[in-house]
């Protein structure tokens, strides 16, 4: 479920991932800042990958996968519940 409070678009769960491993941690900063500017949340950092997971707008995920170079563009992706088996009885 989906709430619009005020005019503002509805904040979606996602996992914002750097692949490359050169990535500078000042485009990932930026990435985190843009979010946060609109109103996002930062929801979790992780340290075995360079990214992090966040509640944010999607016109400003559009934003942010352009942040970097053509080498070190983020991936954003839904977070959702992935299970290894279904039960499609």
């Amino acid at each position: 479920m989906a709430l619009v409070v005020a005019g503002k678009a509805p904040l979606k769960p996602v996992i914002v991932s750097f692949p490359n491993h050169d990535t500078p941690d000042s485009v990932i900063a930026q990435a985190k800042d843009a979010i946060l500017a609109d109103g996002g949340v930062i929801t979790h950092e992780f340290s075995l990958i360079k990214g992090f997971s966040a509640n944010a707008a999607e016109e400003v995920l559009n934003t942010v996968q352009t942040f970097g170079s053509p080498d070190n563009h983020p991936v954003v992706e839904n977070d959702e519940l992935v299970t290894a088996y279904s039960d499609s009885r």
